[in-house]
């Protein structure tokens, strides 16, 4: 199944994220992009601590532990105040993944003929349109969704670390 597959080793190597989304609620912009990595980060590294003191800290409720341990912010709630970053004790929610206006990927659903802006205008070819499947031991491939795959070392809490090969 073709999905939009993000490289997270290789897209950290920007200054600043430069692809650009044309999705209408954020064209000319890489909110998609940024989007794409808060929720990546969320699924991947979060270490989805008992205690959850970045959900506690957050005045506004805007940051909710679901069911499956995952994280989800309310973009409508969340007013950028960054706190959360800060009571993160592993610095995995990061400044950046919290901009105050922001809207979700569509993984461009209803384009599936054409190559996506962010493919397109990603200077470092980490983000692609391509037939994948989970393959989390060999080659740290992981699926976060329907519409997402993410290749990267994923945190686990079993062996208390980054997962290596």
């Amino acid at each position: 199944m073709k999905r939009l597959f993000i490289d997270l080793d290789i897209c950290n190597n920007c200054d600043e994220c430069v692809a650009c989304c044309e999705y209408f609620y954020h064209a000319g912009n890489n909110h998609g992009v940024t989007a794409l990595r808060e929720y990546a980060t969320f699924a991947l590294f979060c270490r989805h601590c008992e205690d959850a003191p970045c959900v506690n800290i957050c005045y506004h409720d805007a940051l909710e532990r679901q069911e499956d341990g995952h994280l989800k912010r309310y973009m409508m709630l969340c007013t950028s105040c960054k706190s959360c970053t800060i009571a993160c004790p592993f610095g995995t929610i990061l400044p950046d993944f919290i901009p105050y206006l922001d809207s979700k990927c569509n993984f461009c659903a209803e384009k599936a003929q054409e190559i996506p802006s962010c493919v397109a205008s990603c200077p470092e070819g980490a983000v692609e349109v391509k037939d994948v499947e989970e393959d989390d031991l060999e080659n740290d491939v992981y699926l976060v969704g329907d519409n997402l795959a993410v290749h990267t070392r994923k945190w686990d809490r079993e062996v208390e670390g980054i997962t290596k090969k």
